[in-house]
């Protein structure tokens, strides 16, 4: 903790008695401690129901003195109806209150929040002559006007209590921070101050509350002064550095937090649930827990507080048992059964942990569930992609139980709107949310924005997030998401680099600003647009962002280091890729697994099968990395290029036996691949027919058509084609595949028959595009281009270059142009692929010696794989080139594949 200079507090907005107050009342927004709410306009209303009430009958001989003792007995005791009803006996009999009996009876009115039934009250001040000249009973009517009124009220009171004293000062301020008057409840306390009014721990638990809620650079200064005011003053209770450790945390300072914790012995169950909570929100999720065994060890019992702030870190953490063992405390101690600030966090722990029928046994033994409960239920189905049930519990909610949805509750639905298939009125969805006046609310916004973006409707995500008052990171990131959602990676290069430069424009050079006031990319924005990257192989761009991350302390961040990890694989720096790998402290099981599939796709299955079994090794140690289903894809899909056949098949053999993982669908499409791709095509054939009946079998057919195209296998290609035609009818690659299959074998008429059934279907192919980065810039080219601005060059370029190369021996390979026309025109479509375009771009921009890197969105044509080694020999440069498939170096006339899958083995 800093040794702090007391001085002060400087004022932070006009003087408290200048300011004018217009907010509206908060009557309407707040709710009685009972069941139905208090519902008197009158005290002769009240008094009807006296009679029968009251268990005793009305007392003539009672004294003022009795009557007042039991009326306070009754506040004090939080018996506020039964005060009231004491308080209107009392006056019918005609004994006057007194300045002990209306403190009393206002605070059971304040209790029961009923504004109107307090103003009466109020008018019985006046009438008895207590307005002016009592200050406890003044007090008592700025702490009621605090709590049902609104500012204004208490700004009345106040101004006209004539000796203010302590209490008077801690009423105004503890009722400005109720109505978030921040700087109202500081510029009071420094007024509070100049009149040598002498501030109690209760002044300085409500001063710290309200520097808590300033920016972090002006609620840090000030709250440190408040800090060194309470030493100064000798002022070391519990309670008042249990408020004082909370703003720390608030403002971002976790360590002086710990550090006042650990300087006073008085700790008490608050400071101890303070603790573990800012630990358990400031993602020090292992010191949360061993908090909570520290505090156990002193002897001090957790509540329902202390475990709902403890299991968001035993569900980040996947630590599922420890949750449990939570929960069966709980089931042991009655007082935490029905605690509903734990019923929630058990229900959001055990959906987090992907144990959502466990979430719901909670929720379902929960009796009296509130808005939290249900919020907890539909954000855990969603999560978890239960999106039928997250819909069904929705309408259960507000249909049967009569709860109005939220903010956070349209926030968790919307998502599952989009994702149900059962669901077609996501358009209605947001008519209801306009309806219920929370479409101007910012979360329900980025929920809208990610819904129209799954959809398809991206340009109503984008009128939405640009008709947004206020922006946070979570709306930039959710636009982000939704380009590279819709394939515009390089609209979501641009959208981050116009936040950046949206929040220079706003702040400009101010030196004074709180830098957390800057929106700043986060480990969120980089995780979703580093795949942007990738995809674009803008590998400049993708080491920029890197750099950002090491600056801002962000690199270590395992989401972001795996998402660097694939980035440098896909952008064909594999060196790069694992240096990042071997440099991040912490890694899952996601971050082995891109590590694995970059190997994979530059054709290093052997090192990839290796780091597998590294991974196997660690499993064993640590369940977190064992090896998932995507392992094994990303296993045998590096199996398969680099022509490992027997040790694929002997792993998918063996993976649920040794590894606990059961085969699924994609396993085995990506086993069919590896047999197609060797050769083994009737092998591949027979392993689908033994696929379970309720599999989904489209992508083994679309690997075995895959492989009938390398291989030539007209037969098994027309059955696989035609399941294919069954199953997805509108994607238009099975259609090319067996078009391309009947056209190499020759068969014209076949191949015609195919394009024409496409054209009727309306289903067209995707046309071949190749991109590569030039700078700051990254250049796209289609298959044909005549529309980039060199195109011209780059035509006459090739052609000069394709006469080099048959001077050493290449042949243009005709057979990849599928149409029926002569073998000239056949060789001047060739020229004009994609790939070729980006990498005659690259030699004629790019200083000799240079790599040239691109990237294509189909897989690489025999012709071009066979031009591209030729051209690197006499160019002498290596050339890398990323299909949909895999990486391809090229580098003096050999390319790294070994001409694997394009030639039949």
């Amino acid at each position: 903790m800093s040794c702090y200079t007391i001085q002060p507090l400087s004022p932070l907005t006009l003087p408290f008695s200048s300011r004018s107050f217009t907010l509206p009342s908060l009557q309407s927004d707040r709710h009685t401690v009972h069941s139905q709410p208090l519902t008197t306009t009158t005290l002769t209303s009240i008094t009807t129901t006296t009679t029968t009430l009251s268990a005793k009958p009305l007392s003539e001989s009672r004294s003022q003195d009795s009557w007042v003792e039991s009326l306070r007995f009754q506040a004090r005791s939080n018996l506020f109806l039964e005060a009231i009803l004491t308080y209107i006996q009392m006056t019918q009999l005609g004994i006057p209150p007194d300045n002990f009996a209306f403190p009393a009876v206002l605070k059971a009115v304040a209790g029961l929040q009923d504004l109107n039934l307090g103003k009466q009250i109020h008018a019985h001040v006046f009438k008895f002559g207590y307005a002016s000249s009592w200050v406890t009973v003044a007090n008592s009517l700025v702490n009621l006007y605090g709590k049902c009124g609104d500012v204004g009220d208490v700004y009345k009171v106040f101004e006209r209590i004539a000796e203010r004293d302590q209490v008077s000062w801690n009423s105004a301020i503890s009722a400005l921070c109720r109505f978030q008057e921040w700087e109202l409840a500081l510029e009071a306390f420094r007024l509070m101050l100049f009149e040598n009014v002498v501030p109690s721990s209760f002044t300085l638990v409500s001063v710290a509350l309200a520097c808590s809620n300033l920016h972090k650079h002006d609620g840090f200064r000030l709250g440190k002064q408040v800090h060194a005011y309470s030493l100064r003053t000798d002022n070391w209770r519990t309670y008042t550095n249990n408020a004082l450790m909370s703003m720390y945390a608030k403002l971002g300072k976790v360590d002086d937090s710990r550090s006042l914790f650990e300087l006073f012995e008085d700790r008490d169950l608050v400071s101890w649930n303070t603790m573990i909570s800012l630990l358990s929100q400031n993602d020090q999720f292992l010191k949360a827990l061993l908090f909570l065994r520290l505090m156990v060890l002193k002897g001090i019992v957790p509540d329902g507080v202390t475990f709902a702030s403890v299991l968001p870190a035993c569900s980040h953490l996947e630590m599922l048992d420890r949750g449990k063992e939570i929960h069966a405390y709980a089931l042991k101690n009655t007082d935490l059964v029905e605690n509903s600030f734990l019923g929630c966090a058990l229900v959001d722990m055990y959906c987090n942990c992907q144990q959502v029928e466990s979430g719901r046994r909670v929720f379902d033994g929960i009796l009296k569930r509130n808005i939290a409960i249900f919020n907890a239920m539909i954000t855990g189905y969603a999560q978890n992609e239960h999106d039928e049930k997250a819909l069904d519990l929705f309408f259960q909610m507000v249909a049967l139980d009569g709860i109005c949805p939220n903010a956070t509750t349209m926030s968790s639905v919307l998502p599952a709107c989009v994702s149900c298939e059962l669901f077609s009125d996501m358009e209605g969805m947001h008519g209801y949310v306009i309806k219920r006046g929370l479409d101007r609310d910012k979360y329900v916004q980025n929920a809208l924005i990610d819904m129209y973006s799954r959809m398809g409707k991206i340009e109503i995500s984008k009128y939405i997030f640009n008709c947004m008052e206020q922006r946070d990171i979570v709306s930039w990131n959710t636009l982000i998401t939704g380009y590279v959602i819709s394939g515009c990676h390089d609209h979501a290069l641009n959208l981050l680099n116009q936040m950046q430069r949206v929040e220079l424009e706003r702040y400009g050079d101010d030196d004074c600003v709180d830098e957390n006031r800057i929106l700043k990319p986060n480990s969120v924005t980089l995780m979703t647009v580093l795949p942007g990257c990738s995809v674009l192989a803008a590998l400049a761009k993708g080491k920029e962002i890197h750099a950002y991350a090491v600056r801002h302390l962000l690199a270590s961040d395992v989401a972001v280091g795996s998402a660097l990890v694939d980035m440098y694989g896909k952008c064909g720096c594999l060196n790069l890729s694992r240096r990042v790998f071997d440099q991040m402290p912490i890694k899952n099981v996601i971050t082995w697994n891109v590590l694995i599939m970059a190997y994979g796709m530059h054709g290093k299955g052997e090192e990839a099968f290796e780091i597998f079994k590294n991974l196997a090794t660690e499993g064993e140690k640590n369940i977190i990395l064992r090896p998932t289903q995507v392992t094994f894809i990303a296993v045998f899909a590096a199996c398969s290029h680099s022509g490992m056949v027997n040790e694929g098949l002997h792993l998918f053999h063996r993976m649920k036996e040794d590894h606990r993982v059961e085969p699924a669908p994609d396993h085995y499409a990506c086993v069919v691949d590896l047999l197609g791709r060797a050769g083994r095509v009737e092998e591949a054939f027979e392993l689908i027919n033994t696929m379970p009946p309720e599999f989904d079998k489209k992508d083994a057919w679309s690997s075995l058509l895959g492989a009938c195209r390398m291989h030539h296998k007209v037969e098994i290609g027309e059955i696989a084609a035609n399941n294919l035609f069954h199953l997805e009818p509108n994607v238009a690659s099975h259609y090319v595949l067996l078009s391309n299959i009947y056209s190499s074998a020759g068969l014209w008429g076949k191949a015609m028959e195919i394009r024409k059934k496409m054209k009727e279907m309306g289903v067209r192919k995707e046309p071949g595009c190749s991109w590569i980065e030039l700078g700051d810039e990254v250049h796209k080219f289609l298959a044909g281009d005549v529309l980039h601005p060199q195109s011209k060059l780059l035509h006459g370029f090739l052609e000069t270059l394709s006469e080099r190369m048959r001077k050493v021996g290449y042949v243009p390979d005709t057979s990849c142009v599928l149409h029926n026309i002569d073998e000239e025109e056949k060789e001047t479509m060739l020229c004009g692929h994609s790939e070729k375009l980006a990498i005659a771009f690259g030699i004629l921009n790019s200083p000799p010696g240079t790599t040239i890197r691109v990237a294509k969105n189909l897989r690489v044509c025999n012709d071009c794989h066979t031009a591209t080694k030729f051209i690197s020999k006499i160019v002498d440069r290596e050339i890398i080139l990323r299909d949909v498939r895999r990486f391809h170096h090229f580098r003096n006339g050999t390319c790294s594949c070994g001409d694997y899958c394009f030639f039949p083995q």
